[in-house]
């Protein structure tokens, strides 16, 4: 019986097998779950096939977050093939090219709204979309970069990253009600897709080499993924608002 025997995931952002939200679907079906993949437009049919990567296929629903019908159909999406949910992660984050890289002081706010809405908003519009499917409770689990100091050249995405944690926490609060759980977890940098995006991300990495207590990999998403599953079964009933840090210890160093 694993951790998360019977119960239905929903797992947003999986585009390659080597992202935190691959490994989250890897790890939640070894462990029990019945693993349902979102994806939307062009990519739709590369999250097909890295689906095909996993220990078993998981079927694939169209799901923009930025699109409200999409949003007002994710249930009758999820119920052609689970009855409910019991949680959703939201590996969901993406900002302009203008909104990186050392130009924070001359991005312009259209930019600057695509970050937040992307990176943030969609917790709360995937959280709310996804709250019919609830069952009496339910896990909703994000991903999260620290975003309580400021990082070279991370600029606006590190502000959408601290609305996103902002909105864990209000989410959390509005929702306890219905014992449905908003949790969060801050990985140190790991080379995905998303990383690859963001310029200067070796920065990163030197940062984490110098200052890690514990040794830290930016080739394995597991200990994140890890995380995120543990969130997502019965074994956190009471933990809501909380950013749990799988960064090696980082988050907790001076300079």
């Amino acid at each position: 019986m694993g951790i998360l025997q019977g119960k239905n995931i929903l797992v947003t952002g999986v585009l390659t097998d080597g992202s935190i939200a691959f490994h989250i679907a890897k790890i939640a079906q070894e462990e029990g779950a019945n693993v349902l993949l979102s994806s939307y437009g062009r990519v739709m049919s590369l999250t097909t096939r890295i689906s095909g990567r996993l220990p078993q296929p998981a079927p694939v629903i169209e799901l923009d977050v930025t699109n409200q019908e999409h949003l007002d159909a994710l249930a009758d999406r999820v119920k052609e093939h689970f009855p409910h949910l019991d949680g959703v992660v939201h590996s969901i984050g993406f900002a302009p090219e203008a909104a990186l890289g050392g130009n924070f002081l001359n991005t312009a706010w259209e930019d600057v709204a695509t970050a937040v809405h992307v990176s943030a908003y969609s917790l709360k519009s995937l959280t709310m979309a996804a709250r019919p499917l609830f069952n009496g409770g339910g896990s909703v689990v994000g991903l999260d970069f620290d975003a309580t100091v400021a990082w070279p050249k991370y600029d606006w995405m590190g502000v959408a990253k601290a609305a996103l944690e902002s909105t864990s926490r209000y989410l959390a609060r509005d929702l306890g009600a219905e014992n449905i759980r908003v949790n969060l977890v801050a990985a140190g940098p790991i080379r995905t897709m998303a990383a690859k995006s963001i310029p200067g991300f070796d920065e990163f990495e030197k940062v984490w080499n110098e200052r890690s207590p514990l040794e830290w990999d930016v080739t394995d998403p597991v200990p994140a993924a890890q995380a995120a599953v543990a969130l997502l079964s019965d074994w956190f009933p009471k933990t809501t608002a909380e950013i749990v840090h799988v960064d090696g210890g980082l988050h907790a160093m001076g300079a």
